[in-house]
């Protein structure tokens, strides 16, 4: 039964998980930001694979508009394999790890300690080998995730930037918004519902693409990425500029288009988006709390309100998690185990 397997609960967690982090992490995140201006930080380098690459996207976003700070991902194989590391500068180096084990990851912050960089580890493993590399550790507090798909360690990894975030630009109203994020979460099983009968009419669905923009460019790697490990179909992230740019090509009757468009600013550009792929007959599926955007599609996925734009990852997300899920599900896979992968991968 699905409600047993460990992927379902760890996906209900995510609410309790993510509330759980803002709570415990005030102080240890309000003692990095004060270092960070002490420091006079004036950017940040990301240093993560996976899923936690896509958490490192989102940051790219969030640090670089609500706080002024330029982010930029980490190459780790300048530091593993070729063994030329570039200069820091004046940077907030942070590595981004569920398990904070993999030697590629570490080797970066190893490497800026050396060099007197600010160090920081987000894990859900608080004495990791990963943790010991960095001058502060940001837990997750997630509680063990026994499912090879990373959902609740993400989703806490988003928060524990969205804190860092909030704590270092000073506003209150943005601290609010962003307590009241686990609410929301809650509030998106009502859709749970709808979804197995979505995933039987997607059961032979071979290729398909995710789309969104700005804050949510991370979450649609991140559902390509559920979509790919959990059902084993081809599926392609991409900004809804980028993929004007030639992938367009891709699109005839019937091809499944998700997109991510939640209210915000980015919203109206995404609404054009769609009604260029519809005008070439893409089957819609769209994950949004606009009307508008859910009357155009032909599978509606009805987000709760209220969320701001530069929160609505962590609910966005979830659909995708629900969907990958479901179909495997449909699909008589393995969604604890998917083939040929595992928990902890180690790079160099």
């Amino acid at each position: 039964m699905i409600t047993q397997t460990h992927l379902y609960q760890e996906i209900h967690e995510q609410p309790q998980a993510v509330a759980r982090l803002l709570q415990e992490n005030q102080a240890v995140t309000a003692a990095l930001v004060a270092e960070i201006r002490q420091r006079n930080i004036d950017h940040v380098v990301i240093a993560a694979r996976g899923t936690s690459d896509n958490a490192g996207r989102y940051a790219k976003y969030l640090l670089g508009a609500h706080n002024k700070l330029p982010v930029s991902l980490a190459t780790p194989s300048l530091y593993t394999i070729y063994q030329q590391p570039p200069n820091f500068g004046n940077a907030l180096v942070m590595g981004i790890s569920q398990s904070g084990k993999s030697p590629d990851i570490i080797s970066v912050l190893t490497e800026a300690r050396r060099q007197g960089a600010l160090t920081a580890a987000i894990s859900n493993i608080p004495d990791s080998d990963l943790a010991r590399s960095a001058d502060f550790v940001l837990p997750l507090h997630a509680g063990p995730e026994f499912a090879v798909a990373a959902t609740k360690t993400y989703t806490t990894e988003l928060a524990a930037i969205a804190l860092l975030s909030t704590l270092l630009g000073g506003k209150t109203e943005r601290l609010q918004a962003l307590m009241q994020i686990p609410a929301h979460m809650e509030q998106l099983f009502t859709l749970e519902q709808d979804i197995p009968r979505i995933a039987e009419r997607y059961r032979y669905l071979s290729a398909c693409v995710t789309v969104g923009r700005g804050y949510n460019y991370a979450t649609a790697f991140e559902l390509a990425l559920k979509m790919k490990e959990l059902t084993y179909t081809v599926v392609e992230p991409y900004s809804s500029a980028d993929f004007l740019h030639g992938p367009l090509a891709l699109v005839q009757h019937g091809f499944p288009v998700i997109v991510i468009a939640p209210s915000g600013r980015m919203l109206a550009e995404m609404r054009d988006f769609m009604a260029t792929v519809k005008g070439r007959q893409a089957e819609l599926l769209v994950i949004s709390d606009d009307e508008q955007a859910l009357a155009d599609a032909r599978i509606p996925l009805r987000l709760p309100s209220g969320a701001p734009e530069w929160l609505s990852p962590l609910i966005t997300i979830m659909p995708g998690q629900l969907l990958a899920m479901y179909l495997a599900a449909a699909r008589d896979y393995n969604i604890d185990q998917p083939r040929g992968i595992h928990k902890i991968t180690e790079t160099i």
